[in-house]
């Protein structure tokens, strides 16, 4: 590795709940350095959960306000196991390894703002909303996604002997 490691920023947290992972959401939805636009479908979008967490398509017990539906949606979201492709003896093994922590906020936010980002023909808060309340209960295209990925690191655990941590 050449030259130094990048010191590593701390985040603040974002305006309206103080939260950070609401701050890293709307970093990462953000587009052009639009953070404005960014910030307002994510806030619209906790705000459509509160709506249907009022209206009692969500349950109000486990999930009493929005923040609560967004952090256990992320959660259901976050991959433990991702395969990564090396070369070994002229042949390409697909090798599971253990995701990092950041990494793991990363492709759940990612994989949310990709499923919503693939439906068509609504805003995008309430494809953002329709996507987190689907992840709350283990259904939608994020979760599909982290299924498909740990599905393929636990057919490939045979290979994981030539991981190296």
């Amino acid at each position: 590795m050449r030259g130094k490691q990048a010191v590593k920023r701390k985040i603040r947290p974002d305006i309206k709940y103080g939260s950070t992972v609401v701050s890293k959401f709307i970093n990462y939805l953000m587009q052009d350095g639009k953070k404005g636009v960014a910030q307002k479908i994510v806030y619209d979008c906790i705000e459509q959960i509160d709506e249907q967490i009022q209206k009692g398509k969500v349950n109000k017990e486990q999930y009493p306000d929005g923040l609560s539906v967004f952090d256990s949606a992320i959660k259901n979201v976050t991959p433990q196991l991702e395969v990564r492709g090396r070369r070994i003896g002229g042949g390409n093994y697909q090798i599971p390894y253990p995701v990092r922590g950041e990494r793991r906020y990363f492709l759940a936010m990612h994989w949310l703002i990709n499923a919503a980002n693939n439906k068509k023909g609504k805003p995008m808060a309430k494809k953002l909303a329709e996507e987190l309340v689907s992840a709350i209960s283990n259904e939608g295209d994020a979760v599909k996604k982290k299924m498909d990925v740990q599905r393929m690191a636990e057919s490939n655990r045979a290979f994981a002997h030539f991981a190296r941590y």
